[in-house]
């Protein structure tokens, strides 16, 4: 017997995750993950934070079949710089440029804005994955792009990438592990006696004379959001230039994902003067904006990195993601993890040049991994 011909699929290139049924993105990104849900990439577009004049044009990969039923997609943009990325490839763009090339537009598979590492491949299978990631090579091809990109790749969806022959690149951040703690204390107990004390002391320097207040769901008003609103371009100005979100998407993720999200602010009498915004995953606390009006030791501790850890016991969560870099977070607990992202290089010898560049910058990756490994707060065991 003739085995069936496969069931027919499409493979298109779509103007935005907002307009794709929700319940059907969500099938397939499933509820572990915040920010590869079509809550959060669509209020990215409908609040102006990509779409015109961002350089983030949404051009979300999907696969459907004759029917029009979505089987799988990868949020992916049509990038016109490498900012809001962290994961840089300015040096690749300068040196496309000194040969002659136009690095950008180049498509990039990721959530915007967000050094957090999730699935890329919406799928249900290896064939469909396949098929994603043919149909980002066949974009670069077709329109004459120098590349494309996969950041912050869950480690298990590494291996499609692979397999398909995209240069493999890993990088460091730094995350808290819940070895199911009752308390902070309890955690602390983990911690050489020198760490300890530091802790201890950082803790209760940063909220001398502060109220802090733990806000989640209904509880956040819209003046919580203006006040997170003027810390984050506060550091939005200072590392970037400007920030990445407009003030429309902080009222959206009230709107659309209050349950999803815990906002910290510290407050000097009743002037709010700091604050941290977390987003609750399945089993992940996710660091994401911070911000201060004044400079008061330790709050930025306190805030993203202490009071995040109180929450994960608290909710029992097995870990903390509190963003991108940060050696700082070595000695308040948090472990040094790998980070992964996976490029498409159109020009073969552009293509060997990266790959030998990314090949001499894991070596030296590899040995600031065993060197931080070496040096955690951690009690020795014997």
């Amino acid at each position: 017997m003739a085995e069936a011909d496969p069931p027919a699929r499409t493979i298109s290139l779509g103007t935005g995750v907002a307009a794709i049924h929700a319940a059907a993105w969500d099938a397939l990104a499933g509820n572990d993950n915040p920010f590869v849900s079509h809550a959060f990439l669509s209020l990215l577009e409908h609040s102006g934070s990509v779409g015109p004049g961002t350089g983030w044009q949404a051009a979300p990969l999907l696969v459907e079949d004759a029917a029009g039923v979505l089987l799988a997609a990868a949020p992916a943009y049509l990038k016109s710089h490498s900012q809001g990325e962290y994961v840089f490839d300015q040096g690749w763009a300068d040196a496309w440029a000194r040969a002659g090339g136009d690095y950008y537009p180049k498509l990039q598979i990721a959530a915007p804005f967000t050094p957090v590492p999730g699935p890329r491949l919406l799928v249900q299978s290896e064939e469909d994955a396949a098929l994603l990631i043919r149909a980002a090579e066949a974009v670069v091809r077709q329109n004459g792009l120098s590349s494309a990109h996969a950041t912050f790749v869950a480690p298990d969806q590494m291996p499609l990438f692979e397999n398909a022959g995209w240069l493999v690149r890993r990088d460091i951040q730094f995350h808290f592990a819940n070895a199911n703690y009752a308390s902070f204390d309890e955690f602390l107990a983990t911690l050489t006696s020198a760490k300890r004390k530091q802790l201890r002391k950082e803790r209760a320097r940063a909220v001398e004379g502060l109220r802090i207040e733990e806000l989640t769901g209904a509880a956040i008003r819209p003046e919580h959001w203006d006040a997170m609103w003027l810390f984050y371009q506060d550091t939005g100005a200072r590392k970037w230039g400007r920030p990445y979100l407009t003030r429309a998407a902080f009222d959206l993720i009230g709107t659309r994902m209050a349950e999803q999200v815990i906002l910290l602010i510290a407050y000097d009498d009743d002037r709010p003067v700091a604050g941290a915004l977390h987003f609750l995953g399945a089993d992940t606390l996710y660091g994401r904006y911070w911000g201060c009006l004044t400079d008061i030791p330790y709050l930025h501790f306190e805030l993203c990195y202490y009071r995040a850890i109180d929450i994960a016991i608290a909710r029992g969560l097995r870990r903390v993601e509190a963003g991108a870099q940060g050696g700082h977070k070595l000695a308040r607990g948090y472990g040094p993890v790998a980070t992964w992202s996976a490029h498409f290089i159109a020009d073969p010898g552009f293509r060997r040049a990266v790959a030998d560049f990314l090949e001499q910058e894991r070596r030296a990756e590899e040995a600031e991994m065993d060197w931080l490994e070496g040096h955690t707060p951690f009690k020795r065991k014997d």
